[in-house]
This record gives structure tokens, sequence and C-alpha cells, in this order.
């Protein structure tokens, strides 16, 4: 078993152990009482959301590649997401961590340099962060507005909003005023390191360090080509919000399903802060997704906590379980074709 596999055993051990702390804290016989509770009916409705989250982001990839000039299908296009979604969501880290692998599934289905899938993936999930951030701030303002005191899990997503909405648009303003010097120092850092790593594959010569800096600058081209097309920025984030929409939306019709009526504006907030998990070191934020959702639908609805957990279990088995099950049969079809 090679260190890949490992990283992927120990991390969903992780979430296990999060995920049964969350369970035993909250009361699995609360929880099962409240699953017991749901309605069936509903349960379609969630993972219809979820498939409309799944195209509409796939949608968002779709733009982004046109743009350069590698068309998809509409269908194909929101398989391949879900192959992206089922990587970020068994490698540590998320989507820090999937991207590669995502990369790889849409130069394969699109027949395209693995530096332009790279670039597409990477420009989809920067541009994600837009209508997360504008949903956030709306649902927090709306919870503010109702709010008879600032408790320590609204003050935190407050915070949290108020970091991402100033950070995320100045780390894309430095990045974007020094993408040149940034591309550089990529080539100069990253150069000698993937010579030397290529060095150690049996029978493999290493690659150039001019062919190393033009896939680099395939790399940077491609961003800069999605950036500066103002249509195609536009529709992707407008894709994007699509997406964000169907999952707030699956959040909110979990709680309705188990009797549990919230405010709209508690989702808009909940939903991006739970996202901000997906950056631990837990498969697609296995456990701490759950843990954090939990918390702020208890603390900000006053839902009881086993109906709060079961109605995120509901959630998460349509936008987690789901995706990666349909994921991970895309990207096998896709790995198999390549050995084949």
């Amino acid at each position: 078993m090679n260190g890949d596999r490992w990283a992927t055993v120990v991390g969903f051990a992780g979430a296990m152990l999060v995920l049964a702390v969350l369970v035993w804290v909250v009361g699995i016989d609360d929880i099962v009482d409240s699953l017991l509770d749901v309605r069936p009916a509903y349960l379609v409705g969630i993972l219809g959301l979820a498939v409309c989250w799944l195209f509409a982001w796939g949608m968002a990839l779709r733009t982004v590649l046109a743009a350069l000039d590698t068309p998809i299908s509409v269908w194909m296009s929101g398989f391949v997401f879900a192959g992206a979604v089922f990587s970020n969501n068994v490698t540590p880290f998320g989507q820090a961590g999937g991207e590669p692998v995502s990369a790889y599934l849409i130069s394969r289905a699109t027949d395209s340099e693995y530096e332009t899938g790279l670039a597409a993936i990477a420009s989809v999930d920067a541009l994600h962060f837009v209508p997360s951030v504008g949903y956030a701030l709306t649902g927090l303002v709306f919870v503010l507005a109702g709010a008879v005191k600032l408790g320590r899990n609204l003050t935190f997503a407050a915070t949290a909003v108020a970091v991402l909405a100033v950070g995320l648009p100045t780390a894309a303003y430095l990045g974007w005023r020094f993408r040149y010097e940034l591309e550089a120092a990529v080539v100069r850092v990253f150069t000698p390191v993937i010579r030397a790593l290529w060095r150690a594959l049996p029978g493999r010569s290493p690659p150039t360090a001019g062919d190393i800096e033009r896939r680099i600058e395939t790399f940077f081209g491609a961003i800069d080509r999605v950036a500066t097309s103002r249509t195609t920025v536009a529709k992707a984030v407008g894709f994007s919000a699509l997406g964000w929409l169907a999952m707030c939306t699956s959040l909110w019709l979990s709680l309705f399903a188990l009797g549990h009526t919230v405010p709209f504006s508690v989702v808009l907030l909940v939903v991006p802060m739970g996202a901000i998990a997906g950056i631990t070191p837990l498969p697609g934020g296995l456990g701490g997704v759950e843990t954090i959702l939990g918390v702020l639908l208890v603390s900000l609805t006053g839902v009881a906590g086993g109906a709060a957990t079961a109605a995120v279990l509901i959630h998460r088995g349509a936008t987690y379980v789901f995706p990666t099950v349909v994921g991970g049969g895309v990207a096998f079809a896709l790995g198999l074709g390549n050995r084949q």
C-alpha cells in the first residue's frame, strides 16, 4: 500500500473518530429517534437538489473549459464534476488534496493537457468562493437582525465571514497583481524538485527544465485567459451561485423533513461556514463539516441537537455520500480507460 493510500486510510479513520464523538456527545438515541421521524417523500427532493448542485457546478466547469477551447457536453460536465467531488472527498485537505486528481480526470474526459485541467478546476474552485461569501454575508445580516444577543458561535461565524470577505479579495488582487512574479517563482522552485522526483522513477528520464517551464506557463496562461474573460467569470459565478443555493436548500429541506421550519437566512450562513471545514486534514471535511453545521444550527435555531444532527446527516448523505459513489464510478471508468 503506497503513501497516498495510507494517508486516505488514516484520514478516514480520523473522520470516523470525529463522527463517533459527535454522535456520542449528541446522543445516538436522539439522532435515531429523529431519523425515524423523517418524511420519506422529502428524501427524493433532497437527492434531486444534490443532482442540481452537481450539474450547476459542472456547468461552471464547462464554462471555464469553453474559455480554454476545451469543449465538454452538459451531461459529461456534471459527471466529470462528480468525479472531482469524489477526489476531494477521499483525499485529505479536501480540494487542495483532490485538485491534482480532478485535473487528471478532466484531462482524460476532454483529451486535453493536464495543465489545462488543473487550471480549469483551480479557477472553478476559486470562483466558488465568490457566491459563498455573498450568501454568508446575506445570511449573517438577517441572522444578526433577528438575534437577541451575540452568542459565541454567532460571533465566530461573523468573524469568519468578515475574514473571508476581506481576505479573499485581497489575496486575489495580490495574486493577480504579481502573477508574473508568482509564475517565475513557481518555475524557479518547482523545476529542480520535479526533476529530482522524476529521477527516482525507474526507467524514466527527467523532463528538461524547458519542458517543465512550458507546462507551468501553460497553467498560468490558462488561468490568465479565464480571469480576463468577464463573460466567463460572470457565467461561472452564476452557475456556482445556483449550486450553492441548491446545497442551502438541501439542508433546509432536511430540517423540514424532520418537522422543523427554520429561517432560510440561517442555512445561507451555515452552509458556507461548514464548507470551511473542508480545509482540514479529514477527507472532504468528513466529521468536521457535520460538527460545524450541527453546532451552528443548534445555536442559531434552537432545534434540538438530535434533530439538528439527524438533518445534517441526511444533507451530507445527499451532498457527500451520493456524489462520492457516483464520482467514484466516473473516476474508475476514466482510470480504467487509461490502463486499457
